[in-house]
């Protein structure tokens, strides 16, 4: 063990194998373990009402008509894929198939978290498979994000393929040290002598009413990390096609994870799958307007594609996924279509991930562009507990409304 702590000494860039394109803390509570597991929560896909959030277009948006209908079909790779022949998961049991399916095929992949092994961790990502691989490859930890994670860095360095899981993203700030300056930089300042092949996993985002230190989005903390690449997953299909590319590539990766999309249900392949960890995801194909989210959002986006749709507007939605770097192909041809670009996230506005994709568009294909690109963000203030405050921090489905319409006049 002394000798894993050791190598945990200096820190990486990408190495070769993958394409690189560059596109606060403030400690989290630090209460019992008991105390900071939570139950599940479910995200609502079906258009429920919903309390309209700030329109920063100007005004309140009018409340959404939930029972619009899209005329054109998703042609995803989910829709695809949910139409042969499968079965059913959760968004959480897809990543724990993903991850059971790893271990089975690659005896250096292990698991290093609180709560992981018996518990099944907090979300139950891992639940049954500490029986099925003992304790060593399923390791639970102490309450030591930055000694655990630390760990894992330095197993990773004498070979083997570790999955190391954060209760709650927010809690990964108190090893922002060891994913920075170890993580990140290591294969760079060992002239390659080692390589980093780690995942860094676990829930993030506004859930509900989980206050400000359990709803952090850390998407913009990790962007400028050199060496890290960064991903998040919005469905079943993807969550598990990720997972599995995630622990096979052999640098290190970020897998968000969004609280509210565990609950998430969908029909994925029986035959193994594996995604490209720096490709996006054309939900559904549009002439009038790009419109660029992740995680969560996506879910408030479609919502709002059927209102738009109703009204006349036919836009082209885009998960990008990988949100380091960024799929500037499949961006780039969007744009040069639409020759409009609404980004939509629920990271905070300053310096988050909206403000790098549009400085990478700007930068690329500026010439493209008949109108400034507008991107709608949570505010920059701590999420509020109570849910009403809560929801007027983030981006509503009303306000996608009132922004495509004002891009398209």
């Amino acid at each position: 063990m002394a000798s894993i702590f050791q190598g945990v000494g200096t820190a990486t860039t990408l190495s070769s194998s993958a394409s690189f394109d560059s596109n606060k803390f403030h400690p989290s509570s630090r209460r019992s373990l008991s105390e900071r597991k939570v139950s599940f929560l479910v995200v609502r896909s079906d258009a429920a009402k919903m309390n309209p959030g700030l329109n920063k277009i100007g005004g309140r948006a009018d409340q959404l008509v939930t029972n619009a209908v899209a005329t054109k079909p998703d042609t995803s790779a989910a829709s695809t894929a949910a139409s042969k022949s499968g079965h059913e998961l959760l968004l959480f049991e897809a990543l724990r198939e993903g991850l059971e399916e790893e271990m089975e095929r690659d005896s250096r992949v292990c698991i290093i978290g609180e709560d992981v092994g018996h518990y099944g961790g907090s979300y139950k990502v891992s639940k049954g498979l500490a029986p099925k691989y003992g304790d060593l490859r399923v390791l639970d930890t102490p309450i030591a994000e930055n000694a655990f994670t630390g760990m894992g860095i330095g197993a990773a360095m004498m070979g083997l393929r570790p999955i190391i899981e954060g209760m709650n993203m927010g809690f990964l700030l108190l090893a922002f040290n060891q994913i920075s300056n170890n993580c990140g930089m290591l294969h760079y300042t060992s002239g390659g002598q080692f390589k980093i092949p780690v995942v860094i996993r676990g829930p993030g985002g506004v859930g509900r009413q989980l206050g400000a230190e359990h709803s952090q989005r850390l998407e913009s903390y990790f962007q400028s990390i050199p060496g890290i690449q960064m991903v998040a997953c919005s469905t079943p299909y993807n969550a598990k096609g990720l997972m599995k590319a995630a622990i096979r590539s052999d640098n290190p990766v970020i897998l968000f994870e969004h609280v509210l999309l565990y609950n998430l249900k969908e029909t994925i392949p029986d035959e193994e799958y594996v995604l490209n960890l720096e490709e996006a995801e054309m939900v559904r194909p549009g002439e009038h307007v790009t419109i660029l989210t992740y995680s969560r959002m996506r879910y408030h986006v479609m919502q709002a594609a059927k209102t738009l749709v109703n009204k006349g507007y036919d836009p082209e939605v885009i998960d990008i996924r990988s949100l380091k770097p960024f799929d500037l192909h499949m961006i780039g041809n969007s744009v040069k279509k639409t020759h409009r670009v609404l980004i939509v996230e629920e990271c905070m506005r300053t310096g988050g991930i909206g403000a790098s994709l549009t400085a990478a568009i700007n930068e690329n294909f500026q010439d493209f562009l008949d109108a400034p690109i507008v991107c709608l963000s949570s505010q920059d203030v701590p999420t509020p507990y109570a849910g009403t405050l809560e929801e007027w921090t983030v981006v509503q489905p009303p306000q996608i409304v009132a922004a495509v319409e004002q891009l398209c006049r």
